[in-house]
Order: C-alpha cells, then sequence, then structure tokens
C-alpha cells in the first residue's frame, strides 16, 4: 500500500493532541498521542552504533533500511492513507527523517513557554492527590522546583523546546510548519485549512464542535488525570496565569519563532501580545 508519513511534534501542553483529534475525523488519516517509533529507531541504532557488540556488522545502508521498516511494521496494520506520527523528538531528528522518508512535512503546535508552563502547573494542582512521574519528590516541592524541573535541558519543555530550536533554524526548516495553540482554537477552519495546504492534501470538513480525543490510560500512568483530554469543542478562553509574576516574566521571552530571520519553515502565529491565551485541555473533576 502507498502512503504517506508526515509528522507531528512542538512543544508540550501546545495543542498536539487537539491537533490530533481533528486530523483524526478525516477518514483518510490517522493521528494521535505520542508513539513509540522514535524511541525504536533510536534504540535500534544505539545497538547498530560504534557503541554496540554488533557494530561491524551494519553498513549505513543496513542501518537505514531496518530504521524504515520500523516505521512500517509499526503502521503495517493501519489503513491510512496518510499518517501523522507524533513525537517531540522528530524535530532534533530532521537529518534522520530526510533519508528514511520522501516529501514530508512536520507541524510543530507551540505556544509561548509562559502559559505552557502555566498549563502544566494548572494541571499538576487539579490533581492534588496523584503525585506524577513527572516530578521527583525534590522537584514537586514548589512551583518554583517544579518549573525548573520542566525547563532544564532533560525536561519535558526544557527538550522540546531545544529540539525545536535546533530544526527551526537548520538546513531543514522549510519542512516545518509551526501552528500556534492561540490561533489553533480561536480560527480552527482557517488554520486546518494552511495546514491542509502545507502537506498537500485535499482540504476537508471538519466539525470542531465535537472533538473527540482522550489517552486516560495512559495519563492514569503517568499520574496525571486529563493531560491527553481535549474539549469536544474547540473554542479560545482567556483566563489569568495562576504562575507568580517573576516566574511569568522569566519564560514568557522564550517563544523565539517571534523572529523569522534565519529560517524557512512556516508560521501560523500571533504577534507577541502579552496577555491572552486560550486552554482546550478539559479541566478534570
Amino acid at each position: 500500500m502507498s502512503r504517506r508519513f508526515h509528522f507531528i511534534s512542538g512543544l508540550p501542553r501546545s495543542g498536539s493532541t487537539l491537533l490530533a483529534g481533528i486530523l483524526r475525523q478525516n477518514p483518510r488519516f490517522h493521528a494521535g498521542m505520542s508513539s513509540p517509533v522514535a524511541g525504536l529507531i533510536n534504540g535500534a541504532l544505539e545497538q547498530m552504533g560504534a557503541g554496540g557488540e554488533s557494530w561491524a556488522f551494519f553498513d549505513e545502508a543496513k542501518r537505514r533500511t531496518i530504521c524504515r521498516a520500523l516505521l512500517d511494521a509499526y503502521y503495517a496494520d493501519n489503513a491510512a492513507d496518510v499518517v501523522f506520527d507524533t513525537n517531540r523528538t522528530w524535530t532534533a531528528r530532521m537529518h534522520q527523517l530526510v533519508e528514511l522518508v520522501d516529501d514530508f512535512k512536520v507541524v510543530c503546535c507551540v505556544r509561548n513557554p509562559a502559559w505552557i508552563m502555566d498549563s502544566f502547573e494548572s494541571i499538576y494542582r487539579k490533581n492534588p492527590f496523584d503525585y506524577s512521574r513527572m516530578f521527583s519528590p525534590a522537584t514537586r516541592q514548589t512551583v518554583y522546583s517544579r518549573c525548573e524541573q520542566l525547563i532544564n535541558a532533560g525536561g519535558a519543555v526544557g527538550g522540546a523546546w531545544t529540539a525545536l530550536k535546533e530544526a527551526y533554524y537548520g538546513e531543514f526548516s522549510d519542512r516545518l510548519l509551526l501552528v500556534d495553540y492561540e490561533l489553533l482554537t480561536r480560527h480552527p477552519a482557517r488554520t486546518m485549512e494552511l495546514v491542509y495546504d502545507f502537506i498537500g492534501e485535499p482540504r476537508f470538513g471538519h466539525d470542531f464542535d465535537n472533538v473527540d480525543y482522550a489517552e486516560e490510560a495512559f495519563d492514569q500512568g503517568l499520574g496525571v488525570k486529563g493531560l491527553h483530554t481535549v474539549r469536544r469543542k474547540v473554542e479560545f478562553k482567556t483566563r489569568r496565569s495562576i504562575l507568580p509574576p517573576d516566574l511569568f516574566a522569566k519564560y514568557h521571552d522564550m517563544d523565539f519563532w517571534q523572529d523569522q530571520a534565519g529560517t524557512a519553515a512556516g508560521i501560523i502565529a500571533p504577534r507577541r501580545d502579552g496577555g491572552q491565551n486560550t486552554d482546550n485541555t478539559k479541566d478534570t473533576p
């Protein structure tokens, strides 16, 4: 079967689950939350690399063939014409993707990092008696330690932020489309038209009042209920940040995509306005 592969990446708490929920309304498409494909490929390359005992048995062509086979095998039982594989590490592996997949695009969901931190903190406070695996006993003590854990190079936000920045200024940036969460929720129809144009697919009439997607079992495994659950209706909601003002200010100017010099990436994002926010994540009872 001939199928096309595209990828969803970008920043956490920025609409990737919502985008997947919208895309999967199209019967020709498959999209979901983060898959294990990127991890499988990375693990295989570690085994086949110079650090592995069997390194001498693999040349570059064989390593490439095995990596592509992992992608195809994972989706072998999927009938979709177009598959969107989601993982935040894809933006750090553009040099691998161009060797594995023809004519792919990467849709990167973004959001002002101050509001990303605010969204993580909001989820944390909605689950007061669930100590998730996102934080260690030391880092979950205060909002300051929680934010520091998230933003460090190995954290959920920091790792994705540096990977996206690498791709944004890299030689394959023309493969990227950055989609801001605010515009996706304010203007979903127009935003999705631009996404379809970018990936070269016929436009589809989505129902933005009935987006149905959740990964409750995965979230319960993390101990973070509601992390990958979206409201049925795509809409913009304004609210006040719950972060202390100094923390909000610390992360507010980290939206590097406001500067479009030095990149060929496509960008669907509002100009920085300093105040408004949208949150399409369902409140946890």
